[in-house]
């Protein structure tokens, strides 16, 4: 059985950071992309990130460039999106989900993702 289990979560002031963890497991780690979602309250979820694991490749959203770095691990099958300078904005639960074929289709679109985590929450205070 495929399972995605987020960690690291956590409450923490403007400017701080944290770094969240995505332990894989049930499925062939290097055939599925990685990628990381967030859902606010009453907004849409949107991707933040994605990692493809067989080639390091990485993508980011415009509103985490240059503050948050996705990273993977293929010898422990955990995917880490390390954020700095976090901002109120930033605040939402932290999904993160996989997809074999998502490089092929729209990767900020969570219907391209076959597995999903139970989410973690991140708040960042001002």
């Amino acid at each position: 059985e495929a399972q995605l289990v987020e960690s690291g979560g956590g409450l923490v002031q403007a400017g701080g950071s944290l770094r969240l963890s995505c332990v894989a497991s049930g499925f062939r780690f290097d055939d599925y992309p990685i990628g990381w979602f967030r859902q606010a309250p009453g907004k849409e979820r949107e991707g933040v990130s994605l990692i493809s694991n067989s080639d390091g490749r990485t993508w980011y959203a415009d509103s985490v460039k240059g503050r948050f770095t996705i990273s993977s691990d293929n010898a422990e099958n955990t995917v880490y999106l390390q954020m700095n300078s976090l901002k109120p904005e930033d605040t939402a639960v932290y999904y993160c989900a996989a997809g074999q074929w998502v490089l092929y289709g729209n990767i900020w679109s969570p219907e391209e993702y076959e597995y999903w985590g139970q989410g973690t929450q991140v708040t960042v205070s001002s």
